[in-house]
């Protein structure tokens, strides 16, 4: 494919899923109801650090309705935890999270025992009558102090380091020896809760004469829960069948299969009738994985004409309390992508995850790229302080020109496509820079706190490089689109149904697509890391030229003409010069499925499967712009205005791409104003409820101006890129730069987030005092 010009691919279509969520016609997993259901209720350790006891259930057992409480001896030799994939490079300690807790339990909200029960009040009812013996340890919450090893969360691994990993490209040291300007800056960047807006949970239930499981679970794809299953239970795949329902939002927290499933899909095998476990609020609060959590300490080294000569770091993940299967993955994303947009010749990282008493860390939207954005962007504020020059003129003399691409990094990422400057160019007009400049000088000659700020990005998209399509024609000419990529929100049912429609000239109506169900769709890889449309889209073209192909040969036979003559237009297939000799799609679907109007050579049916495989992960980049202004007697910060740009390649719906854009930045914006998961020193968590967890609300959220550009990739068909994760990366790192711009004059250099008003206000307080 090499334009978008056709009328499908690029229009701003409406998401056609959304009637049903509007009308309250969606299934989410609460409302899966199967005949004989028994619920389940979490036992959920209230200790950030103790030795796990005796538990007495002979209270709970006798209550009316129980099933059943188990814990972790029933599951022994049952259920098995799942390891961490493996990352190349990286050296990973065995701290794999166990089913139910076994010895000691190592944070608070660990799983520690099951209920069963007829209802989900009665389960509930049960759990508060089971009674655990704790013998309260220490506990070690901060990375710094972890890493010290006072507190060990595992006696096998006496020093807590559960992750290593470095990297390095060009002369390092050499760069710094000979560098004119040094800068460097620690930061401490905050645990996220994702928050989404249905909450974990799954139905469980099993059918001894077909021996199969089928799991009905709110998770992002039915691919990796279907793997992470057979693990858990050692129970092949094809006795698995994994059906995603609508889900309530994920943002990567629903990709790794919770324990809690494992064990809900082992105790449906053995009491032999369907379970549902829906947690609540305060559950995932406590036991759904987190992001984000990482301490860096990042120099950078500058010629005298500001050239970046080289960046190194050290970056400290807070990984938690154990491994889950994607822990490792943020925080060496994080490292690969600290070079940015810049063509940096020398790079040096080193990462060392440690473990704390806390709830694992896992993706969380962005998923390392935020953390790297934010880091090489507020080194480049910092460095155009330290030269006193403009932060725009500075990345300007540093970004990777566009006819150097590919371009590979010290780092060893090769991006595959890019026009930064382009980009940040187009952030700051819509800003209007030079006015934003001469405006803030007048609001500082008042006494004002105005401040500018600017963020470059570019992010790896395309993890797992390869996915899977299945498209059939029915006789009636109705397209059936089956996709390894499963929507949660992203608007799968729309995007690819306007692929379809474009390359086989339908109605947009007439293309169904189906996704979620591991007995239907094609085996495949799933939905996470902006991936869905640069491969799953990519695979779908792929597929839908196996379709065209076939109908193009069995047109010809209709029309008594070479496949090769055969040409597509709006309403079907003609001969090559003879227009009025033509048969439309449906002609051809009809006789597909008609034996004796078909050659032996053309096999009856009008189907296809495909896969596509990327050669490389492709690189979105984008420059978001931001002017603040902060009240002094209260540390409230205010966005005047926020500009992004985005560059995902081919846009297939710009609709959709800028409603992806706006919530990642709504999202971004509260990790730099508002949230931070917070856990005293003992281990409790201090944010487990929504009263202390400060989400933002539709009134803090201020104006987006959106735009799109088009750098189209190399490495696919559609020439696509990835935008679910934009807003994340880009957005706090700008509205960091503007926030550390207004306060500026005080003689304030840095601050962490998030960006409260007492934090604010108290820095600017000892400011005025020092």
């Amino acid at each position: 494919m090499t334009s978008s010009t056709g009328s499908w691919i690029g229009r701003p279509v409406r998401r056609r899923e959304d009637p049903k969520y509007l009308r309250g016609e969606a299934t989410y997993v609460a409302d899966i109801a199967l005949p004989r259901m028994a619920h389940l209720a979490i036992i959920r350790s209230s200790h950030g650090h103790a030795v796990l006891g005796s538990i007495d259930a002979s209270r709970s057992l006798s209550m009316p309705g129980v099933v059943g409480v188990f814990g972790a001896a029933d599951l022994s030799g049952r259920v098995w935890p799942l390891p961490a994939n493996v990352v190349e490079g990286a050296t990973v300690a065995p701290a794999t999270h166990p089913p139910l807790a076994t010895g000691r339990v190592r944070y608070a909200g660990e799983p520690v025992a099951v209920v069963v029960a007829e209802t989900m009040e009665a389960a509930l009812d049960a759990a508060a009558e089971v009674e655990v013996g704790y013998e309260p340890l220490p506990a070690v919450v901060d990375p710094q102090d972890a890493l010290r090893a006072e507190v060990r969360v595992h006696d096998a691994i006496p020093d807590n380091v559960l992750l290593r990993w470095t990297r390095t490209g060009g002369d390092v040291p050499g760069a710094f020896a000979s560098a004119a300007h040094l800068v460097r800056q620690s930061f401490r960047i905050p645990r996220l809760a994702a928050a989404p807006i249905e909450v974990r949970g799954a139905v469980a239930a099993y059918d001894p004469g077909a021996d199969l499981l089928t799991v009905w679970c709110s998770m992002q794809d039915p691919h990796r829960p279907l793997a992470h299953l057979s693990r858990a239970l050692g129970r092949p795949e094809d006795r698995i069948r994994v059906i995603v329902p609508d889900v309530g939002g994920a943002f990567g927290s629903k990709g790794s299969l919770p324990t809690e499933i494992a064990v809900l899909a082992h105790l449906a095998c053995e009491l032999r009738r369907p379970i549902r476990w829906i947690e609540d609020r305060r559950d995932n609060l406590l036991g759904s994985y987190q992001g984000r959590g990482m301490d860096a300490d990042v120099e950078m080294a500058l010629d005298r004409g500001g050239r970046i000569l080289a960046i190194r770091a050290r970056l400290l993940a807070d990984l938690g309390a154990y491994l889950l299967p994607s822990t490792p993955i943020p925080p060496i994303t994080t490292a690969m992508l600290l070079a940015g947009t810049y063509a940096i010749p020398n790079a040096q990282v080193e990462v060392i995850g440690v473990a704390t008493n806390k709830v694992p860390t896992g993706p969380y939207r962005g998923a390392g790229r935020p953390e790297a954005g934010y880091l090489v962007e507020r080194m480049v504020d910092l460095a155009a302080r330290e030269l006193a020059l403009d932060p725009v003129e500075l990345r300007r003399r540093n970004v990777i020109p566009p006819d150097r691409f590919p371009y590979t990094t010290p780092l060893g990422f090769k991006y595959d496509s890019g026009n930064y400057r382009a980009a940040l160019d187009r952030a700051c007009a819509m800003i209007g820079y030079d006015s934003a400049r001469r405006e803030q000088r007048d609001a500082r000659a008042a006494g004002r706190l105005r401040g500018v700020g600017v963020a470059l990005y570019v992010e790896r998209a395309g993890s797992g490089l390869w996915e899977s399509a299945a498209v059939s024609v029915t006789p009636g000419g109705r397209v059936i689109v089956r996709t390894g990529s499963s929507s949660h929100g992203q608007g799968h049912e729309t995007t690819f149904a306007q692929i379809a429609a474009e390359l086989l000239r339908v109605d947009l109506g007439d293309v169904k697509v189906e996704h979620g169900d591991s007995a239907i769709v094609p085996r495949g890889v799933g939905t996470f890391g902006s991936r869905s449309t640069a491969i799953g889209g990519s695979a779908l073209v792929v597929t839908l030229e196996k379709i065209k192909t076939k109908a193009s040969m069995i047109a010809a036979h209709l029309l008594e003409a070479a496949a090769e003559d055969m040409e597509w237009d709006g309403d079907g297939l003609h001969v090559r010069g003879a227009p009025q000799r033509s048969v439309t799609l449906r002609d051809v679907a009809a006789a597909a499925y008609q034996p004796g109007r078909l050659p032996r050579s053309i096999e009856m049916g009008l189907q296809a499967t495909g896969v596509f495989a990327l050669p490389g992960p492709v690189f979105p980049f984008g420059a978001y712009a931001a002017v603040v202004e902060i009240d002094a007697d209260t540390g409230a910060t205010r966005v005047l205005k926020l500009a992004a740009v985005d560059d995902a390649g081919r846009v297939v719906n710009p609709l959709l791409a800028e409603g992806q854009v706006i919530g990642a930045t709504v999202q971004g914006l509260g990790q730099a104003f508002s949230e931070s998961v917070v856990y005293a020193e003992d281990g409790q968590p201090l944010t487990a409820s929504f009263m202390d967890y400060a989400l933002l609300r539709a009134g803090d959220a201020p104006a987006v101006r959106s735009e799109l550009l088009e750098t189209l990739s190399p490495l696919n068909p559609l020439g696509a890129k990835g935008i679910g994760e934009a807003g994340t990366i880009a957005a706090p790192a700008a509205v960091a730069n503007a926030v550390m711009d207004a306060l500026g004059p005080l003689g304030i250099r840095h601050v962490d987030f998030p960006f409260t008003p007492p934090r604010i206000w108290e820095v600017i307080r000892s400011a005025k005092h020092a």
